[in-house]
């Protein structure tokens, strides 16, 4: 995933918009503009570190001089130096909440994301690991881009990115069969629909009905084994996708990957994760220069 720079920018500084409001007052008293510092971002815990292009383009809108240490999507112990960063010192501690919460933020999204893949490979299976349209608001595209770091899949990026039926589409159209009825009749080719069913017997039907995927919605593992297992007496395994998702966590995950699923989506990832414990430290101010 990549934006084109001069959007990137945009999203970022809206950030440090909404936090510094009128103004940095405790910098202001405290530091004189125009001294210059060095500073350095440290991980204090391991994990999987994702949002380092975002954080030198993020210094770069500021003025400032960023290097890269390691890269995205390099696991990392504790105590790795992430960014070396120099410029000037009022700035930089401006925004660094900001940028701190961006990489602490996209990168425990990435960690938890690789911790499920790892725990699924390890197991013996090659089920997907998804996330969900459940991100924080505002930050959409860099939760989703961590989870692609970690080696995840990113789902829908929008609602324009693919058709979802899900269960209020489905009540309102009037059922399954007039709801995709109506989105065949309208749909580019270039789309794949998706319909989420709470039943074991739908999903026969969608399948003869020749949708790429079927979400197994709120099913248990045992629910979700007979579902594929009917399809597979059927031989109609081959012809579709099926994703579960809902209820689905690190506990459980190994449960549903043994039912034989392509896709597990869950919201914990980008909704519920913790933040990797990140931190700038100043590493040297040098005097102004009159």
């Amino acid at each position: 995933m990549s934006l084109p720079k001069r959007i990137l920018e945009e999203k970022l500084r809206k950030f440090v918009e909404e936090d510094i409001g009128h103004g940095d007052i405790t910098t202001s008293y405290t530091i004189p503009p125009g001294t210059p510092a060095e500073a350095e971002i440290i991980a204090k815990e391991k994990g999987v570190v994702a949002g380092v292009e975002e954080a030198l383009i993020f210094t770069e809108c500021f003025g400032l001089k960023a290097k890269a240490l390691i890269a995205d999507g390099s696991k990392i112990s504790q105590k790795t130096k992430i960014l070396f960063i120099e410029g000037d010192g009022a700035t930089l501690l401006s925004i660094e909440r900001t940028l701190l919460n961006l990489l602490s933020r996209m990168s425990g999204i990435a960690t938890a994301t690789n911790r499920l893949i790892e725990k699924i490979r390890r197991a013996g299976y090659e089920t997907h690991v998804a996330c969900t349209r459940k991100t924080a608001p505002g930050f959409s595209y860099f939760d989703k881009k961590a989870v692609a770091i970690g080696g995840g899949d990113t789902h829908r990026l929008g609602l324009d990115d693919m058709v979802l039926i899900k269960d209020n589409h489905i009540t309102i159209a009037g059922g399954i069969k007039e709801a995709l009825e109506k989105v065949r009749g309208r749909v580019s080719f270039s789309k794949k629909i998706e319909v989420e069913v709470q039943r074991v017997k739908d999903v026969l039907e969608l399948a003869k009905a020749g949708v790429d995927i079927i979400m197994l919605d709120n099913f248990t593992p045992k629910q979700a084994k007979d579902a594929v297992g009917l399809l597979r007496r059927r031989e109609l395994r081959g012809k579709v996708m099926i994703e579960a998702s809902g209820g689905i966590t690190e506990q459980n995950i190994l449960e549903y990957a043994a039912t034989g699923i392509d896709i597990v989506s869950l919201g914990e990832i980008t909704q519920s994760v913790k933040a990797l414990d990140i931190s700038l430290e100043i590493t040297k101010v040098r005097k102004r220069q009159s």
